[in-house]
């Protein structure tokens, strides 16, 4: 496929694991290496081609849109969430108008990664097979991941295709944060909350929920002490460093 043009940053959510840092300000612009969070992955969104961003808002909003306001590329666009925080898969419903009809990338804005290689989104794209995937969601391991001690996400078969794990069940693979969704998953929704994680059992239920393993490291900052540890992977790595 063509890599898509248009992304979908979830950035509307509050932070509370990272206060008392977002007491003050909306964790997508807490800095990491001298970058706030949400630079890191419009950078990367940058780097593999695309053009505009909707960005969703709601904690702090203004800081947000002062910030915003200072980028060039991609041409971003504020999906204003102020009155009412409408979560994940809410937030991308309620800024369809602006995504289009194409498959375009979705990605937490507190999500970014070392590149061990080709930009992950570049093979992110590369990966995409409309004819079986309604969503396409970027994986990491366990070992290639800082701040994280879960149970893993998804199963993985051989061909990429995820399903959920059972109860007392543990995986190695972890959701990245970064996704290529077709917009037709939402035909019909109605407005509101919603997360994606309906979809992505939908998408299960139709097998067409795959993932496509990242490489490089994936940094998960989520509390005040993973700062630290996640500038130390950037540190160690140098240049290769992708957003």
């Amino acid at each position: 496929m063509t890599s898509p043009r248009t992304a979908m940053v979830l950035a509307a959510g509050l932070g509370k694991r990272m206060a008392p840092i977002t007491d003050t300000m909306p964790k997508p612009l807490v800095k990491v290496a001298g970058k706030r969070l949400i630079d890191w992955g419009l950078d990367a969104l940058e780097n593999a081609g695309v053009e505009r961003a909707i960005v969703n808002t709601h904690y702090l909003a203004d800081q947000l849109d002062m910030h915003l306001a200072t980028r060039k590329t991609p041409a971003i666009l504020v999906s204003d969430e102020r009155k009412e925080l409408l979560d994940s898969a809410g937030g991308i419903i309620n800024a369809l108008p602006q995504i289009g009809s194409d498959p375009f990338f979705v990605i937490n804005a507190d999500t970014f990664w070392i590149d061990g290689g080709r930009p992950n989104l570049v093979l992110l794209a590369e990966g995409w097979d409309d004819a079986r995937m309604d969503i396409l969601l970027m994986i990491a391991a366990k070992g290639q991941a800082t701040g994280y001690d879960g149970r893993g996400d998804f199963n993985m078969s051989a061909e990429g295709r995820l399903r959920r794990l059972e109860a007392g069940e543990t995986s190695p693979y972890i959701y990245a944060g970064a996704a290529i969704v077709h917009p037709r998953i939402f035909a019909g929704a109605p407005a509101g909350k919603a997360s994606l994680n309906r979809y992505f059992d939908a998408a299960i239920a139709a097998d067409r929920l795959y993932g496509l393993p990242m490489n490089g490291l994936w940094l998960t900052v989520g509390t005040p002490g993973a700062i630290g540890e996640a500038e130390a992977a950037i540190a160690t790595a140098g240049q290769g460093i992708h957003g």
